[in-house]
């Protein structure tokens, strides 16, 4: 699949279905690219569809089909947005340090493929908020779901979630209590958590595209 050339091709290419709930089209919106008129689009579609498939497949559409409807904040960004928005201290890290996660049609330094987007779980924030707070979400999708690495921020409890192909199943948080919760190696990474996240629903299974 070429990068797309013209407008047609890029619909087109936004159609591409990742999983039963997903297309492209929902995980091409930035802020920074739309504000500063730098297109979003992916360089390598092929490798942008391949990651982003096993992200939807293996985590999005799981918490969605347990949870309810997901709220996309932001998810691919192409090497120029992500680079402009490095420079510009835009809270992008270098494309490097982003490669298989942000941008999804970039494999990192050791070639593997990788793709993340940032949620938010609006039954998990309503019902969390004023108790159990972002750690009974992390917890539970830690049981649970073959996540790369989750990073939670203050607004809505949004967090960002990796699938990778090499998972290096670490969580780490921007709102309080800020830090690292677990990476291997930690006294707390291993065994059930389900004291964290109790009255939480069993995990549903999606249904294939």
């Amino acid at each position: 699949m070429k990068k797309p050339g013209s407008m047609k091709s890029l619909e087109e290419l936004g159609r591409v279905r990742l999983s039963r709930n997903f297309f492209l089209r929902d995980f091409l919106h930035s802020e920074i690219a739309d504000f500063y008129r730098i297109p979003n689009i992916p360089d390598d579609p092929d490798l942008a569809v391949e990651a982003g498939r096993k992200l939807c497949e293996e985590l999005l559409e799981p918490l969605q089909a347990t949870f309810g409807r997901l709220h996309i904040r932001s998810a691919y960004r192409n090497r120029a947005v992500n680079a402009f928005g490095n420079a510009n201290k835009l809270n992008c890290s270098t494309n490097a340090a982003t490669a298989a996660d942000h941008i999804w049609d970039m494999r990192d330094a050791d070639g593997c493929m990788g793709a993340t987007a940032s949620i938010v779980i609006p039954w998990v924030w309503d019902r969390e908020r004023h108790g159990g707070g972002w750690q009974s979400l992390a917890w539970w999708i830690h049981d649970h779901l073959p996540y790369a690495s989750l990073c939670f921020f203050p607004k809505l409890w949004a967090f960002n979630i990796q699938w990778h192909e090499r998972p290096g199943r670490t969580i780490r948080s921007f709102a309080e209590p800020r830090g690292l919760l677990t990476k291997p190696g930690m006294a707390n990474h291993e065994g059930s958590h389900a004291q964290y996240y109790p009255g939480f629903p069993k995990p549903v299974a999606a249904e294939r595209g």
